[in-house]
């Protein structure tokens, strides 16, 4: 792409793209150019409120749809970009390393394949006999989705949402407008009607509107992000992931080697990377073991096909080096002793690394466990078995290396544990029908009663 003018992407409404006169450039982690972004002004968008809700149905689409959209996706060349020419775009502007955009891309068109199928498992039968039925059907008309950019994965919520017949407003993450264009493209070319989707690269304030103008929606970020809409009925809330291990085994190699794949895994960008370990273990000797683990993890560009770790640009990587700095207060820095390196390295094409950090605290309650940061990075904190669940809780997943009784069954119970996985399973394992944070199907449908002998 180097030497390339930059893409110009404007919003697409209901299959108009509307050239805007408020733009934006995307540079990329190198400091280059990649897009001349237009952005959807509150007009617009109202505009396009109104668009969709005057031809929204309900009717959900063919699912054969949405696996032509899939091949398409993965596949296709779209407009004028391959998906080579995605994951490049995708790794420049975001920091997230090829093969992770890569992997995501497949990630994301299964999901599109498997949407019956996940439907079909998250759903109770609904003939019921002698004319009673149970049809779910969706809880509104319109759907808004503002996204984040720190992985491609998420983008298939809207189009579930797409599926069960909802008219979808879209936010893209501000670092990543690649995606739900790509996605869109497939959509459409797949024969999606263009009156059913509305892309707005817009400001933040656009994207609240856009949430508070939607029967639905689904809201991507940090707390400040997403803090507002928490306990929202028609709103599904993905903030900060806090994902948990619990480290009550012995530590060999097949299980450290386990560890560090669930805080470096793509980067470390996933709400469910491990950020906390807790261990009945010493403390000092599983930091250290997972801090030369993680060390060893080269710095690289971004579309070196060898690259693991994410990179930034050196503005935001000198705020993650300060962050860095202040949650590291009170602790100790296994790191630093393994890996010489700067917290931010400094790459030839002008990027910056963050490399790997792994701190210890005394305790599982200091105020910087729970922290999460856009790279690999986890803090191990002791637990014994005095301690219960309670240390266990507030966690979007929970890796549980133990054997110990009653332990599986009470994080299970646990309300704040939103799924678990056990021995050296990751924590973003996943099937079509298993719930990432709930059921999303329960969340965009509800149960509808139809009596009688005649009708379908």
């Amino acid at each position: 792409m180097t030497g390339e003018d930059p893409v110009v992407i404007d919003p697409l409404v209901a299959g108009d793209v509307l050239a805007s006169a408020d733009r934006t450039t995307l540079s990329g982690v190198h400091g280059k150019a990649l897009a001349d972004v237009g952005l959807a002004p509150r007009l617009m968008a109202q505009s396009a409120v109104n668009a969709l809700r005057a031809a929204a149905t309900g009717e959900a689409p063919d699912p054969a749809l949405f696996r032509r959209a899939a091949k398409l996706l993965a596949e296709g060349t779209l407009g004028d970009e391959t998906p080579e020419d995605y994951t490049r775009r995708v790794a420049l502007s975001t920091g997230l390393a090829v093969s992770a955009v890569r992997n995501a891309l497949g990630e994301l068109a299964a999901e599109l394949r498997e949407l019956a199928q996940t439907t079909a498992a998250e759903l109770p039968g609904g003939d019921l006999g002698g004319g009673f039925r149970t049809r779910w059907v969706p809880r509104g008309r319109i759907f808004a989705a503002v996204m984040a950019s720190n992985h491609p994965a998420p983008h298939g919520a809207w189009a579930q949402a797409l599926f069960h017949g909802y008219s979808v407003l879209v936010r893209p993450g501000g670092r990543d407008p690649w995606t739900p264009r790509r996605l869109a493209a497939a959509l459409l070319a797949a024969g999606l009607p263009a009156g059913r989707l509305a892309l707005l690269p817009s400001a933040h304030q656009v994207g609240e509107f856009l949430l508070d103008a939607a029967d639905l929606g689904i809201v991507y970020g940090g707390e400040s992000a997403v803090g507002r809409w928490r306990g929202h009925t028609t709103m599904a809330v993905r903030g900060p992931g806090r994902a948990k291990a619990l480290l009550d085994v012995q530590l060999t190699d097949d299980v450290l080697e386990h560890l560090a794949h669930t805080v470096a895994f793509d980067g470390g960008t996933r709400c469910t990377n491990v950020s906390v370990l807790l261990t009945s273990g010493p403390v000092a000797q599983a930091a250290d073991k997972l801090a030369e683990r993680l060390g060893a993890l080269p710095a690289l560009p971004v579309t070196d096909p060898a690259a693991v770790l994410p990179v930034t640009g050196r503005e935001r990587a000198g705020q993650l080096a300060a962050q860095v700095e202040r949650l590291a207060g009170g602790l100790t820095d296994h790191s630093a002793r393994f890996d010489a390196r700067p917290l931010a390295v400094e790459l030839a094409d002008g990027s910056y690394c963050p490399r790997p950090v792994v701190l210890s605290a005394a305790g599982h309650d200091h105020p910087s466990v729970g922290a999460e940061l856009p790279f690999p990075f986890v803090i191990v904190a002791p637990w014994e078995p005095a301690d219960g669940t309670a240390p266990l809780r507030d966690s979007l997943a929970l890796n549980l290396l133990t054997d110990r009784p009653g332990l599986l069954a009470g994080a299970v119970g646990e309300p704040s544990v939103r799924k678990v996985t056990t021995g050296t399973v990751p924590p973003w394992s996943t099937a079509p029908g298993i719930p990432h944070d709930g059921s999303f199907t329960g969340f965009l449908l509800e149960p509808k009663g139809v009596v009688g002998e005649h009708l379908q």
